[in-house]
């Protein structure tokens, strides 16, 4: 997970709508049934979908009333703690 990229994805929901997201992921994860797919391919899909994910629960967290900033930050603070375990 790259966090400019989970940044950009934030601000992108913010100006428009999780939902178009939401619709990516979806179509992502169904382009992942491609079987002549390579291993790259594939994990250049989950990246995108992994970083879309941590948009999403981002701006939850922002919803909830968190700053963004403080969102963005406790949100990668639990990935790296969950690599680290």
């Amino acid at each position: 997970m790259k966090l400019p990229v989970i940044k950009h994805l934030s601000q992108f929901i913010e100006d428009n709508d999780e939902d178009f997201v939401v619709e990516t992921i979806e179509t992502l994860e169904n382009l992942t049934e491609v079987p002549s797919l390579k291993d790259e391919e594939l994990d250049v899909i989950g990246e995108l979908i992994s970083n879309m994910y941590g948009a999403l629960e981002v701006n939850k967290m922002v919803k909830e009333g968190t700053p963004k900033k403080e969102a963005l930050n406790t949100f990668m603070q639990r990935v790296m703690g969950s690599i680290d375990n």
